[in-house]
């Protein structure tokens, strides 16, 4: 079965997390991508797993999720053999994707211009931290300052809680998930209008997008959603309550009179249907204490599969459980959904990998191949794609 980007070339010169996702979600769905390592060493994230200080023979987690699909190829980029040969290569590519600090590119001769006026249909995207103008457009950036940049750090969290990190990399996902994005608006784009171009995301575009419906809020009405206590949230129904096996349910239902009378049922305290304090959500809302104080105390007093079993079967109520990422390989839905899938890798057998999360009914993406090694597949990229001799590849 063909995949949606089959045909498509992309030259990945990126490192660690935000560069490689993006072009690792281009493989995903079938483009064919080459990974420019320099030679001493490549990625900086080959060697996380040593950096934190972990001697394992299990897989690097970190450079595999970020590298599956992908062929390596290891050049010393100072060498102007090794320039000649990334020139050579971007003529017979489609997409260049580079997440080095502004100047890099230039000084090394691989900026957009330099590479475009080789290929003029070339797409040449770039992952920054703060975006390509402004004064701060040159700074370095990780994830950790996509987080603190953002303000997520202060949307996460109780109101007295100082700003709150989010772990596994989310900024650096969110800015490759909207990277790729950006590519696939541009190869769309010189499909119907003949054009390559420059495409920029970066993690504060990103991660400012992704809370697109707070910044909105603050731009209309003057203020972001504010962090809201547990134990104060408006709607009583739109929370998250503690179960008596420590386990915990999640409420979501945003038009809470309409459940009110079957959930007060359901959990077996229909005495609160017509409570003065309750009967209404804006009754419900100025006594959130005191209900939330009461459904902490309903929702301990059993295990969480009770409840769900009682809420499926009392109402047509909004829920589910609350996971932790630790639950998420043995969920039903994740496994249904292929969102985790296992891959024969060739060294280490059957292993799980997290899967593509968008399914294309016709052209669906595949995991292919591993994270190569590095520089696994410089002689056979020299010789049989840019038509080397051997003779010359030696030389490099």
């Amino acid at each position: 079965m063909p995949m949606p980007l089959e045909g498509l070339r992309v030259i990945d010169w990126t490192i660690w997390q935000q560069g490689p996702v993006a072009s690792a979600m281009l493989g995903d769905l079938g483009a064919e991508v080459i990974k420019l390592e320099s030679k001493d060493g490549g990625d900086p994230g080959r060697g996380i797993v040593a950096i934190a200080g972990q001697k394992s023979a299990r897989l690097n987690f970190y450079f595999e999720a970020n590298n599956r699909n992908k062929q390596s190829l290891a050049l010393d980029l100072k060498q102007p053999e090794a320039r000649e040969i990334v020139y050579r290569l971007a003529a017979v590519s489609d997409v260049f994707v580079q997440n080095f600090r502004k100047g890099v590119a230039d000084r090394l001769g691989l900026g957009a211009d330099e590479l475009r006026a080789r290929n003029p249909r070339l797409i040449y995207a770039n992952a920054t931290g703060y975006g390509p103008e402004g004064p701060e457009s040159g700074d370095p950036s990780f994830d950790q300052l996509g987080l603190a940049r953002s303000g997520i750090m202060f949307a996460a969290g109780e109101p007295d809680m100082p700003p709150q990190p989010i772990g596994g990399g989310i900024a650096d996902q969110m800015g490759a998930i909207l990277l790729a994005y950006g590519v696939l608006a541009a190869v769309i784009s010189r499909e119907r209008y003949g054009v390559g171009q420059v495409v920029d995301a970066s993690h504060l575009g990103s991660m400012s997008f992704l809370q697109g419906l707070s910044l909105t809020s603050r731009l209309i009405n003057g203020a972001a959603f504010p962090r809201v206590p547990r134990a104060r949230a408006f709607n009583p129904l739109w929370n998250h309550y503690r179960c008596g096996d420590d386990k915990w349910i999640a409420l979501g239902m945003l038009q809470p009179d309409r459940y009110w009378a079957d959930f007060t049922r359901a959990i077996g305290r229909p005495g609160l249907e017509t409570d003065a304090r309750f009967a209404t959500m804006g009754a419900r809302a100025g006594n959130c204490a005191a209900l939330i104080e009461i459904l902490d105390a309903v929702f301990a007093s059993r295990p969480r599969a009770e409840w769900l079993d009682i809420l499926r079967k009392g109402g047509d109520f909004i829920f589910t459980i609350v996971n932790s990422l630790n639950d998420l390989p043995d969920d039903p839905q994740m496994i249904a959904n292929e969102y985790i899938r296992e891959f024969d890798h060739p060294t280490h057998g059957p292993t799980k990998y997290v899967g593509i999360p968008v399914r294309l009914s016709e052209t669906p993406g595949s995991i292919r191949a591993p994270a190569p090694e590095h520089g696994q597949h410089t002689e056979l990229l020299l010789t049989e794609l840019l038509g080397y001799g051997w003779d010359e590849v030696s030389g490099l």
